[in-house]
């Protein structure tokens, strides 16, 4: 398991290479913006048609990472689905694939805002949770501590100056945590829009997804 240690809230946290947020404490697994069926919700509203298979490889990655760290609770941190309509076209074969992996352990869908309502797998649906000194919500709020978030897809420039390669990453000061999309067709947001410099502390730090993540100034 590639991951790399960070303390938050004066909690041992792990953000791993695929993006997943694993606090071994408190055995809680958290993944964000997984917008599972966004292929098929493309094609719905006539948009590009991209290959159907982004649900078969998020799910891959994510059995990878509850095999790896057997987490008695997961957080799903919104935008699970791209939207409701994709929730209920998913392929039976990934349906039961998903509930499999719920079985178990507490599972947990914090609302986004592509989630147009409670879905029918099961699991608890919240519009965020507090465990300890952290709590999860969907998009960051002002004026909050040990605030665990997604929805803005971040992503950072590798240090190098050879290309402007980017990678998805974590966005870290000592009030927030902002996690990487976890989906296979996500986009991204970059570091140093005004969106997240304005949430985002002086001294925050960027967690790239890099196999070993890397750490690196919050590029600005």
């Amino acid at each position: 398991m590639n991951e790399l240690e960070f303390t938050f809230a004066d909690e041992r946290l792990m953000a791993l290479s695929s993006g997943a947020l694993w606090w071994p404490a408190a055995r809680i697994l958290c993944v964000s913006d997984l917008h599972l069926g966004k292929s098929e919700r493309m094609a719905r509203r006539g948009g590009p048609m991209l290959p159907p298979y982004e649900v078969q490889d998020t799910l891959m990655r994510l059995e990878t990472d509850l095999t790896a760290t057997t987490p008695e609770t997961v957080i799903c941190l919104g935008d699970s689905f791209d939207d409701l309509a994709a929730a209920d076209a998913l392929h039976s074969e990934m349906v039961t694939w998903l509930t499999k992996l719920m079985a178990g352990r507490r599972w947990i869908w914090i609302e986004g805002n592509h989630d147009a309502g409670p879905v029918d797998l099961g699991g608890s649906h919240l519009a965020h949770y507090r465990h300890g000194p952290l709590q999860f919500r969907h998009i960051a709020e002002a004026g909050q501590d040990g605030e665990i978030s997604g929805h803005y897809h971040p992503k950072a420039k590798l240090p190098t100056r050879a290309r402007r390669v980017t990678r998805p990453c974590f966005l870290v000061d000592d009030q927030r945590v902002i996690m990487p999309a976890y989906g296979t067709y996500t986009g991204g947001l970059r570091s140093d829009d005004s969106a997240l410099t304005a949430l985002m502390q002086p001294e925050a730090h960027a967690i790239l997804l890099t196999t070993p993540p890397l750490r690196v100034a919050m590029p600005r």
